[in-house]
């Protein structure tokens, strides 16, 4: 077996950004590269093997080289306002979306405003309406809040995974408050048209639902596809919305702590202050301010790079599994740097997450942990070097055509 080698056409890089070796990742004190053994290549936790923009760079070193930490004003403000004018901005120039600076929450987390979010606008005992499969946080603020989740299915069509809200009318009643959006949906990669989201917005104007609207992969798009805000789609929709959002996944700083909730009207911002109190979301970290700041207004060139990067590894990724693995399903992800792979047909008897480390020696991100009913799939995250990727691919590979595997299957059909 080979596994489709690296395309001759790479995008143009500062210098090794995006070719750090694994021992240089492995130097890294993050929880992707010390997780697992020496021996295991992960592939799992949303972030990206990447060094960061040099204007991200520069503005963290700017603190660094004055020893400047102490609480944090720019241009004469509060340094949370230059947050709210960087997100405003960027809303308006890259979706054609006028959010209101004046209605933008900076917060450290955005599962912390997930939890601030649903505890505003529902009560114990309340519906709370998921996508899933879905990232696991969101089914943790439903259980741990005591709401009642109302499954929106994400359904493979054979194309891509799509919903049916049809499925929704006879699951909700009037205790159903809030939904929660995931627009590129993690994990299935989705990004969902105008169509989709215009009737999504109907049935949360029919059955006023409070929406909370992760769009924390907006930048990360493929093949020409536009991401459209949810508050963008009208007025109506926009005084429903709470929009959560960072640039911690499409500038790789995760760690910076630093997002924003975006409130659609004034009068949604009431209702939330009325139940949560500002003082309990905390302030910004002062260098996930400026980094922030830096990544909106200065680090464009450096996405468009990453996104040339991102695209050969998704389809390196899709093609060798298309023709090595035909027993995988995996769709090429509109949006996000994570596939989903169905591996219900190559008949495990362990769920896919324990095979794959067990003898590829890879760690992927277990299906279960999206739903539970989803033990033989697995997320596959490929924001990493292509070298990286390919080893990835051929331990995979390997593991599913190893001639022992191959003979217990021959030998339980007989």
């Amino acid at each position: 077996m080979a596994v489709m080698k690296t395309r001759a056409a790479k995008p143009q890089r500062r210098g090794n950004a995006f070719d750090l070796s694994e021992k240089q990742l492995r130097s890294r004190r993050n929880s992707k590269w010390s997780s697992y053994g020496p021996n295991v290549l992960p592939a799992f936790v949303a972030e990206m093997d990447f060094l960061v923009a040099d204007p991200i760079q520069k503005a963290i070193l700017r603190s660094v080289e004055t020893g400047d930490y102490g609480y944090p004003v720019r241009n004469g403000t509060k340094a949370e306002r230059t947050v709210a004018d960087a997100f405003s901005a960027r809303m308006e120039g890259r979706f054609g979306w006028k959010a209101d600076p004046a209605l933008v929450q900076v917060i450290g987390d955005l599962v912390q405003g997930t939890f601030a979010a649903i505890m505003a606008f529902s009560e114990p005992g309340d519906g709370v309406i998921l996508q899933v499969p879905c990232y696991p946080p969101f089914r943790e603020t439903i259980v741990t809040t005591q709401r009642k989740l109302i499954a929106l299915t994400m359904r493979d069509n054979g194309r891509r995974h799509i919903y049916d809200l049809a499925e929704l009318e006879g699951q909700i009643d009037d205790r159903t408050r809030v939904l929660i959006l995931c627009n590129p949906q993690n994990p299935t990669g989705r990004v969902f048209g105008r169509d989709e989201l215009a009737a999504l917005a109907a049935f949360a104007q029919k059955h006023d639902l409070v929406v909370i609207s992760d769009e924390i992969h907006s930048d990360l798009i493929y093949d020409g596809r536009k991401h459209i805000p949810f508050a963008s789609l009208s007025r109506e929709a926009a005084a429903r919305t709470v929009t959560i959002t960072s640039a911690t996944k499409s500038f790789n700083i995760p760690g910076l702590r630093c997002g924003v909730m975006h409130f659609g009207a004034l009068e949604l911002r009431d209702r939330f202050a009325k139940r949560i109190p500002t003082r309990l979301l905390g302030s910004g970290n002062a260098m996930g301010i400026d980094a922030t700041v830096a990544a909106w207004t200065q680090s464009d060139a450096w996405l468009d790079k990453v996104m040339a990067h991102l695209t050969n590894a998704r389809d390196l990724l899709v093609e060798t599994v298309h023709k090595e693995l035909p027993d995988i399903r995996c769709h090429a992800p509109e949006g996000t740097y994570l596939a989903w792979l169905d591996c219900g047909k190559l008949r495990l008897n362990t769920p896919a997450f324990q095979f794959f480390h067990d003898h590829a020696r890879v760690a992927f991100s277990p299906g279960e942990n999206f739903d539970p009913a989803c033990p033989q799939f697995v997320r596959f995250n490929f924001a990493t070097s292509l070298p990286l990727i390919e080893q990835i691919l051929e331990r995979v590979v390997g593991a599913v055509k190893s001639p022992e595997r191959l003979e217990s299957l021959s030998y339980a059909a007989k």
